[in-house]
């Protein structure tokens, strides 16, 4: 096995009859750091809530990036925003930013990172502490900046008594210094629910120009806004692919400039993992005003299928088995669109999924709004669980 690499590995595994999977290219382009460095402007900021930190509107999620060169070019471009998660790249990302940022000025930059919490565990309170203990240690820091309690997806999950206490005792204890909650599905709700708290300061969600709920959605988040809650975007280039087939690569640039024509929303996290993203990501916060052009390229899109889920959710009661669908979307997302196959194994992991959930119907039931072909995407990653970790990137 040691002569077979992984692409090589995918194709020929019963993976393959199901639909290949993508393995992310890890060779980075040629362009040299200090062409970034050039470009370097002053970036519009913007005051995150009531936490008072000015950040640009332009941020880096450093999820996919293995890199810590891009991160120093981000750095010296004036990004001062970096955010990741306990659990990407199974805590190499945290240690990765960890290293990079030892010995610099604390004061020159914020660090944000999010943990799922088990709140069904008996022992939820020292399990969610030694979370937070453990990204402190990968990231060589005594605090981050901004901590959220990760993909929640109800409003009982974000007034659970036994979370607000630990997010509670968290600040006090100068581990973090700011409360978030990051969150896909139902958001208008879920912004209610924050702001009812009295508790959570910063609140990162999927925004993007595809979103049917966009109405009820901009008003939620005036209504947090007004409370003094700050808004971070994620997901905002819809899947990174402008259809499903993932032939072509949304402009990045289109997509941050229509996010930032809202005033609530503070910054954006793009995950670029290479020079030229970044610099079409410092392109557009350079020249962040919406143009004629963007506005016919996103209106050209709003029609293509494209790969981001809305998180609706009437998919799961169509289903006979009630498998978590949108769960698994954002997982073919991840592969077919974000080029990360670990991410998506460890998604559909963490939804107790084998490989084998559409066994026993002969034909899907399910309509889904978007226009996705539910079982031929279900079918197209599902068996990724069953890939050895060593083959994923």
């Amino acid at each position: 096995m040691k002569n077979i690499n992984r692409r090589k590995f995918l194709s020929l595994s019963a993976l393959a009859s199901a639909g290949a999977m993508v393995v992310p290219q890890m060779a980075f382009s040629a362009v040299n750091e200090s062409r970034t460095q050039e470009r370097s402007k002053t970036i519009p900021t913007r005051v995150l809530g009531k936490t008072g930190l000015e950040i640009p509107i332009l941020s880096m999620g450093v999820m996919r990036a293995d890199n810590p060169a891009v991160v120093r070019a981000a750095l010296n471009a004036g990004l001062t925003h970096f955010d990741t998660a306990h659990g990407y790249q199974n805590g190499k990302n945290e240690e990765m930013l960890g290293a990079f940022f030892k010995g610099k000025d604390r004061s020159t930059f914020t660090i944000a990172t999010k943990g799922k919490a088990n709140l069904k565990s008996d022992n939820f309170e020292a399990e969610y502490e030694e979370l937070l203990n453990t990204s402190l240690r990968r990231l060589q820091m005594d605090y981050v900046d901004v901590f959220y309690t990760h993909a929640l997806d109800s409003v009982e999950s974000v007034s659970n008594p036994r979370m607000l206490a630990m997010l509670k005792k968290f600040k006090a204890e100068g581990k973090i210094r700011h409360i978030g909650l990051s969150t896909h599905a139902n958001k208008p709700e879920q912004i209610d629910a924050a702001i009812k708290t009295g508790l959570y300061e910063v609140i990162l969600i999927s925004y993007n120009f595809k979103l049917d709920i966009l109405p009820e959605l901009d008003a939620a988040i005036q209504r947090g806004a007004d409370a003094g809650i700050g808004f971070v975007a994620m997901k905002t280039m819809v899947g990174g692919v402008e259809d499903a087939t993932g032939g072509k690569k949304v402009d990045g640039a289109a997509c941050l400039r229509w996010v930032w024509q809202n005033p609530n929303i503070t910054t954006a996290i793009p995950g670029f993992t290479s020079f030229d993203l970044l610099d079409n990501c410092l392109a557009a916060a350079h020249s962040p005003e919406l143009q004629p052009s963007d506005t016919q390229y996103l209106a050209g899109l709003q029609q293509n299928e494209m790969l981001y889920c809305q998180n609706c959710e009437k998919c799961v009661n169509q289903c006979t088995k009630h498998l978590p669908i949108p769960g698994i979307m954002r997982a073919y997302m991840y592969n077919y669109g974000y080029n990360y196959p670990s991410l998506s194994k460890a998604t559909l992991v963490e939804l107790s999924l084998t490989g084998n959930e559409c066994s026993g119907c002969d034909e899907c039931k399910v309509n889904c709004p978007s226009g996705f072909k539910i079982a031929d995407k279900i079918a197209a990653i599902t068996p990724i669980v069953n890939v050895c970790d060593d083959f994923l990137a």
